[in-house]
């Protein structure tokens, strides 16, 4: 029993790390109060997070803010509690141009980030992704219009914004070493949406335009769709999450 006890907690340590980077820390350090453990887990990682926001600048990686709206970029509640919306500067500085051009383009815009980085550890993984190790990535939501046409300011079709699929001819046949998801169980789930066509268009070619940006993943049919021929907007490959749920931009090192 004792030996299953300490595997479990091993396990918490792992997947609490994996998820949110400091968890498991967080984790370690709440079994020294016994009669308080869930209680000091949670003001532990609390303490560890909002340190995180004022020390990670010091490593090179700044938070965004975890509200999106009409003037900048943001990431939302849910990724920003679990410390995944760190990048570097640079990424922050692109990141806020292109909310800035959308709005002129497009006002009402608000650019909503998902997963982005962790704060700390350059080639700390973030899981599920192959990449997000080095803050100079993040993933953008899509933009939608409801059934009467209407933009959706910051609203996703997902509650997290990833893994409903807008749908489209696929070039990857099935294989076992893959993270390519179709996830068909859940695609009913999602509200009827329809993609923000014009918003997604002018997104990726504020990032194909910017000197700073080295390479954006979305799916061809994505691409084809919106009308978009520029280079740097190519198909991140068959083992690699579906990219027609969001976008995924980088910049260069």
């Amino acid at each position: 029993m004792k030996a299953l006890k300490i595997f479990a907690h091993i396990a918490m340590v792992m997947v609490l790390t994996a998820i949110s980077q400091l968890g498991g820390i967080a984790w370690v350090a709440a079994r020294f109060l016994p009669k308080y453990r869930f209680p000091g887990f949670l003001t532990f990682y609390a303490v560890l997070s909002v340190a995180a926001v004022y020390v990670a600048p010091m490593t090179g990686r700044v938070p965004l803010s975890c509200m999106s709206d009409e003037t900048s970029p943001g990431s939302s509640p849910f990724f920003c509690a679990l410390n995944r919306h760190y990048v570097t500067p640079e990424l922050k500085a692109v990141l806020s141009d292109l909310s800035a051009d959308l709005n002129e383009a497009h006002p009402g815009t608000q650019l909503r980030v998902l997963d982005a980085g962790f704060p700390f550890l350059e080639g700390f993984p973030l899981l599920p992704h192959l990449s997000h190790d080095d803050g100079l990535k993040a993933d953008i939501a899509l933009f939608y219009k409801d059934d009467t046409g209407n933009y959706l300011p910051g609203r996703t079709r997902s509650p997290i914004g990833y893994f409903a699929f807008e749908q489209g001819p696929a070039f990857c046949e099935s294989r076992l070493l893959t993270l390519r998801w179709d996830l068909d169980a859940l695609q009913p789930l999602w509200p009827g949406w329809s993609l923000d066509e014009a918003r997604t268009r002018s997104a990726l070619e504020i990032l194909s335009s910017d000197p700073h940006v080295d390479r954006v993943f979305v799916e061809p049919h994505l691409k084809e769709r919106v009308g978009i021929m520029f280079s740097k907007v190519r198909f991140q490959g068959c083992r690699a999450a579906r990219h027609d749920d969001h976008i995924h931009m980088q910049v260069k090192s």
